[in-house]
């Protein structure tokens, strides 16, 4: 195997012998000249970034052992450099092992530079990020843990315990951004994408209230969960071109997946596997490109708030495929089509259950579609009984509503006439009274 070239930082209490056989012992080098104390109780911010600097020159990794090390301000991270702690996978809630990096800047300043801000062909791995400073019970704004731009960024096997904005990509112009093997807690805004111009990654990232429930992390559940359900946007998506999204989740949460129009533009891609519980709303479907958004194998349910799962705004012209996806648990509505472009729904299981009262039968409905033009071909629609299972509202242009079933049957409701094509579905059986 081919050893590879980095600096390794070793702070005052460490002795090489305690990384034998590690990872952080490939190559490393006694870096204590630059001052790192690594003792969660002083700054290592501007010790740690002279590591990087210096990495910086001909290009490096700077490991940094298991420790503590308190970062009150804002780390860069030098094209070509990676910035790694001792971790391969992603770190649990308790105990804070491993390579822990406490950050106390920006408090109460969403708009300071992020805790690690990224350029191109840098990376982060390997590491535990917690904010000592932020109580469940108060919780107050930071800024973004992650920022990247330029070209060819990646952040992985990350921890994030308590970030209250975790990971931004752009307002920069950026291209192939990697951001895999993340999980943690985040409690306003998971992660941003725009101005993304080449295919970017997202991979196997979770949030949960879970990651910041224990009380050595200044942890409360109960907490955590109340306020991430009313305010976290888990994945938000702006101008990004062929984006793919693979393997995430969320839970609780405000918003799962938002997609909207910024100054660059708005988005495209393929989500497969993605998934949002305890929901007001799971996907939010403001802007896309023309040629839209492919969501294939998603999980969602709604419980709190809101509850409808899918929402496709009139705001929005593009494309919206879902195929292969389940809906279910107590929501009011699976899927609310008012956008003026397309909706297509194939193959997917959409259940409204009974836990919670949902209104008058003829307020709701499964699918209720009264713009741009519906498709609902191989579904499966459960719902509490007399509501119906796909709602046709005046003001939708055109539908194909076939080869459908249900535990009843298909209850459809069709306010548009002739400009809807019904066919082959399974016959309506009434509950009885």
């Amino acid at each position: 195997m081919k050893r590879r070239s980095c600096f390794g930082v070793m702070a005052a209490g460490f002795a090489p012998a305690a990384f034998a056989g590690s990872a952080v012992a490939r190559d490393a080098l006694d870096l204590t000249a630059f001052g790192i104390r690594a003792d969660g109780s002083t700054d290592d911010t501007a010790a740690i970034q002279k590591a990087l600097d210096a990495a910086g020159v001909k290009g490096g990794t700077v490991v940094l052992p298991p420790a503590k090390y308190l970062v009150a301000g804002s780390l860069r991270i030098p094209p070509g450099v990676s910035l790694e702690g001792v971790y391969d996978a992603p770190m649990g809630r308790e105990p804070l092992l491993g390579t822990v990096v406490l950050a106390t800047g920006g408090r109460d300043k969403e708009d300071a530079p992020a805790l690690f801000e990224m350029g191109n062909g840098c990376m982060v791995r390997g590491l535990t990020v917690f904010y000592p400073e932020q109580m469940a019970t108060d919780i107050h704004p930071y800024p973004w843990t992650f920022h990247l731009q330029g070209w060819d960024g990646t952040v992985e096997n990350l921890t994030l315990v308590n970030t209250y904005n975790g990971i931004r990509v752009g307002p920069e112009t950026n291209q192939r951004h990697r951001i895999r093997s993340v999980v943690g807690c985040a409690l306003r805004r998971g992660i941003l994408v725009d101005r993304t111009v080449d295919i970017g990654r997202i991979e196997n990232v979770q949030w949960h209230c879970d990651f910041w429930m224990a009380k050595a992390v200044n942890g409360n559940r109960n907490a955590v969960y109340e306020y991430m359900w009313k305010n976290l946007e888990a994945f938000i998506f702006g101008r990004t071109d062929w984006e793919y999204v693979t393997n995430t989740f969320v839970f609780p949460v405000k918003t799962g997946y938002r997609f909207i129009r910024t100054a660059a533009g708005a988005c495209n891609g393929q989500f497969s596997g993605i998934g949002a519980d305890a929901a007001q709303r799971c996907v939010s479907v403001e802007e896309i490109q023309n040629m839209g958004l492919l969501i294939t194998n998603g999980e969602f349910v709604c419980i709190p708030g809101e509850r409808i799962e899918v929402v496709i705004e009139p705001t929005c012209t593009g494309s919206v495929r879902l195929v292969n996806c389940a809906f279910w648990g107590p929501s009011r509505q699976c899927v609310a089509m008012h956008g003026q472009g397309y909706l297509s729904l194939s193959d997917c299981y959409l259940e409204i259950s009974g836990r919670f009262p949902a209104g008058p039968p003829d307020q709701i409905s499964v699918v209720e579609a009264d713009g741009g033009k519906l498709q609902v071909r191989g579904c499966t629609l459960r719902s509490r009984g007399k509501e119906p299972s796909i709602l046709l509202k005046k003001g939708l242009k055109h539908a194909i509503i076939t080869e459908n079933n249900g535990p009843r049957g298909v209850n459809i409701v069709n306010e548009i006439g002739d400009r809807a094509i019904i066919a082959n579905n399974e016959p309506y059986q009434p509950p009885s009274a």
